[in-house]
């Protein structure tokens, strides 16, 4: 079996040392050497697979044990941790964390944790699905347009700069045709957006 420490800070303000401390008086009390140290210094925000616990979770041999101080330093979300818990226990590998005391293998405790931490997640999404959908609701029965907001000023839309210049020249009686070459884009283009800034077409 091959004990590894796993240590995690996501800012210069934080240190590996504390967490260090907490894992060496814990082996120590529990008899556990330590073979292996991993630490990093990266948001847990970022991808698992660019981070050095991803090549570790890949690396892991049945039998290992992977302990850290707290279970937010192996992810930023429960969807997340139970995914890396779930790929340990696949291995039938030892997950111990200090400040929750859990100690997660093969055995049927760890086996109800782990599905209650599944349920919460699955909780944790619908509810957030729940929250959005009756936000959206809510706007429509105001009579709120969804999706992008459409505006003159939009520096994304290709005519928005050129407003007051079509205008201009729609004012003018100038053929559309014309007015699209002058712009640089298809006659379809410019008829959408005259649409949308609801001119007679």
């Amino acid at each position: 079996m091959t004990v590894i420490a796993y240590i995690r800070k996501s800012t210069d303000k934080q240190s590996f040392e504390h967490q260090e401390f907490e894992i060496k008086e814990y082996a120590k009390k529990n008899n556990l050497k330590i073979d292996r140290w991993i630490e990093e210094s990266i948001s847990s925000r970022k991808e698992l697979k660019k981070r050095k616990l991803g090549e570790l979770l890949e690396e892991l041999q049945e039998g290992d044990c992977l302990i850290c101080s707290e279970i937010s330093r192996i992810g930023r979300s429960l969807l997340e941790v139970m995914g890396i818990l779930q790929t340990c226990l696949s291995k039938n590998c030892l997950v111990i964390t200090i400040k929750e005391n859990y100690h997660l293998g093969n055995d049927l405790q760890s086996q109800v944790l782990a599905f209650a931490f599944g349920l919460s997640s699955q909780i944790e999404r619908d509810l957030i699905s729940q929250r959005t959908k009756s936000a959206l609701d809510a706007k429509k029965a105001i009579g709120v347009k969804l999706g992008r907001p459409f505006c003159a000023a939009s520096k994304k839309l290709k005519l928005s700069k050129n407003t007051k210049r079509i205008r201009d020249l729609l004012d003018k009686k100038v053929p559309k045709a014309q007015i699209a070459r002058i712009m640089g884009v298809q006659k379809i283009t410019l008829r959408r957006f005259i649409k949308r800034m609801g001119w007679s077409d």
